[in-house]
């Protein structure tokens, strides 16, 4: 689709050329049947130029494009109706560029939410005393996670105050729904815990935005069709534990180091698996963490997390393909599961594609 209509933009702008060209008569231009002045020849030319630049700022992703799209259309629809014998069908193609140029609009305003919230966060102060992880820091941890610590690489490392992490995968409501593919980038801050999750994804072949927004205990899910149309949102008491929840897991699954924070309690030990809770701005969450004799963590397993409105089921993030990455040792893939009486339904699946520690700016 993109590549679709980023031919139109060049093929029409092209077709302006021809006004330009008949103008200064450098050929005749048998299509163009009513003559053109050489000032309007110029403003043919110029509409050339705002829809070369404007299909160059798409075909790279400039999120600035739409602005340089709307100039192109307006000088192209004064042209089309001041000469409309001869290109009123280039109204057609103003028509689609509007159209692609108001989402262009709302990917920007949406995304540039997410950015500026992160522009903020990244202000906040460290979390724990700048110094590399010892086995001093984790000598009061249960003895398993002490394990995963080490096999992660953690000791030794600086101590992590924020992350960022890119994830692609799939994602789906229920059994009977089709899978979306999606990328997501998101980031976590530790000093005040803030989870600032911003999702790109393709529902039946259109493709909508998600933005998951935690701010020290106060969370909103807020999802839209061409980042303009509402399709979910959700906020309020259950969203707050549910993402309090997953920035726990956050922590425990691509962000080890912070398991040293003194907001988590360890609540009980059985063999490899060890229960753990988390308490920021009242709300308190718990979960068990289950390890494998290596030393990975292979399970997260919570039961505060909501699956709907008012239901709470447990909710796990079985993980596997530990590898390299970012000078740590970390899971490469995920799912995440909700249990019902019936069986388990996985709704989602990630692949870990990058992780930074410590950010200082935006990228």
């Amino acid at each position: 689709m993109k590549t679709t209509f980023l031919i139109l933009v060049i093929v029409h702008g092209l077709i302006h050329l021809l006004g330009f060209v008949k103008s200064f008569g450098f050929s005749n231009v048998p299509q163009l049947t009513q003559p053109i002045s050489k000032p309007l020849g110029v403003m043919w030319l110029i509409a050339f130029v705002f829809l070369a630049v404007a299909a160059t700022m798409f075909a790279f992703k400039n999120s600035w494009w739409w602005i340089v799209g709307l100039l192109a259309l307006v000088t192209s629809q004064i042209l089309i109706v001041l000469f409309w014998q001869d290109a009123k069908f280039g109204t057609i193609a103003n028509l689609i560029i509007l159209m692609v140029s108001i989402i262009g609009y709302g990917t920007w305003s949406y995304h540039g939410q997410y950015k500026n919230d992160v522009k903020t966060a990244l202000q906040q102060d460290a979390h724990f005393q700048n110094s590399e992880l010892s086995e001093l820091d984790i000598q009061r941890l249960p003895e398993p996670v002490k394990k995963y610590l080490r096999y992660t690489g953690s000791v030794g490392q600086t101590k992590v105050h924020n992350f960022k992490v890119e994830f692609t995968g799939k994602i789906r409501k229920d059994e009977k729904s089709e899978w979306m593919p999606f990328t997501c980038e998101q980031y976590n801050f530790m000093e005040t815990p803030t989870r600032l999750f911003f999702m790109k994804a393709t529902m039946k072949g259109l493709p909508v935005a998600g933005y998951h927004c935690f701010k020290n205990g106060v969370a909103f899910m807020d999802i839209r069709l061409f980042s303009l149309f509402n399709v979910q949102f959700q906020d309020g008491a259950e969203m707050n534990l549910s993402e309090t929840v997953t920035f726990f897991n956050d922590m425990c699954v691509v962000a080890p180091p912070t398991l040293i924070d003194k907001r988590i309690k360890w609540l009980a030990i059985e063999g490899n698996k060890v229960k753990a809770s988390f308490t920021n701005n009242s709300i308190t969450v718990s979960a068990w963490l289950y390890f494998n004799d290596k030393g990975e963590l292979i399970n997260f397993i919570s039961e505060d997390r909501y699956a709907s409105a008012g239901k709470q089921r447990p909710w796990a993030t079985p993980l596997k393909d530990y590898h390299e990455m970012s000078g740590y040792r970390l899971m490469g893939s995920a799912e995440t599961i909700y249990s019902y009486p019936d069986g388990d339904l996985v709704y989602g699946t990630f692949k870990l594609v990058n992780v930074q520690y410590n950010c200082k700016n935006m990228d």
